[in-house]
């Protein structure tokens, strides 16, 4: 029973896009300005550091786009949102094992090419500047050290990171269905010098947008 409701489900928001996209005004050519909210699901990839496992992690994200037109099937959307990372860790650090937690709220700024098949759907990829506003830490292991949180605490955190990110918008009206995944091309060590697990970054979006 509970199969038959979900594919009946399934078909009945198939059904649902499908007759919005008919009714979908081609705005294609138009400067167009909106606004969006949604939640992440991040984690890191590439990392550096003995015994270091990560699980990903629940966050926010929100912030504004610009679509400008280049024409019809082309154009240019930058975006500027604020995003949490982070993820869930276990390891070893100065011989002793540790469990936290990192959350890292991002400015993520993304200027996306943008190509337009249909009114209906847009197509997105482009380089990703992501600026670090804030950084929080919570060990939850009774075994960490206060040695180990300093190691944390005063690692050489990268600031300014650059990545790449791609997606897609479901344009329905005035309303935007927006998935999107960002990787860093940097890892979040400046120079190295920490003892600490290095790592890149890794992140998908779901957003609900309203072009204004």
């Amino acid at each position: 029973m509970k199969k038959t409701i979900k594919i009946t489900a399934l078909f009945l928001l198939l059904g649902t896009i499908v007759n919005a996209q008919d009714n979908t005004t081609d705005n294609r050519n138009a400067l167009q300005i909106g606004v969006k909210v949604g939640g992440s699901y991040s984690n890191v990839y590439d990392t550096q550091g003995q015994d270091f496992n990560a699980d990903a992690k629940l966050g926010f994200t929100g912030g504004a786009f610009l679509a400008i037109p280049i024409g019809t099937y082309l154009g240019v959307q930058p975006e500027v949102l604020v995003t949490q990372k982070g993820f869930k860790a276990t390891g070893d650090l100065l011989g002793f094992p540790y469990t936290f937690t990192r959350t890292s709220t991002f400015l993520d700024i993304p200027i996306f090419l943008a190509l337009k098949p249909s009114p209906f759907l847009t197509l997105l990829v482009g380089p990703q500047y992501s600026y670090l506003m804030k950084q929080k830490d919570v060990f939850t292991s009774s075994a960490v050290s206060y040695q180990q949180q300093q190691q944390f605490e005063l690692n050489n955190v990268r600031k300014n990171i650059f990545g790449i990110a791609a997606g897609l918008d479901i344009n329905i009206g005035i309303v935007v269905l927006s998935g999107r995944v960002g990787w860093d091309v940097q890892d979040n060590n400046g120079d190295g010098t920490s003892s600490s697990p290095r790592y890149k970054n890794v992140s998908g979006q779901i957003d609900i947008g309203f072009r204004l």
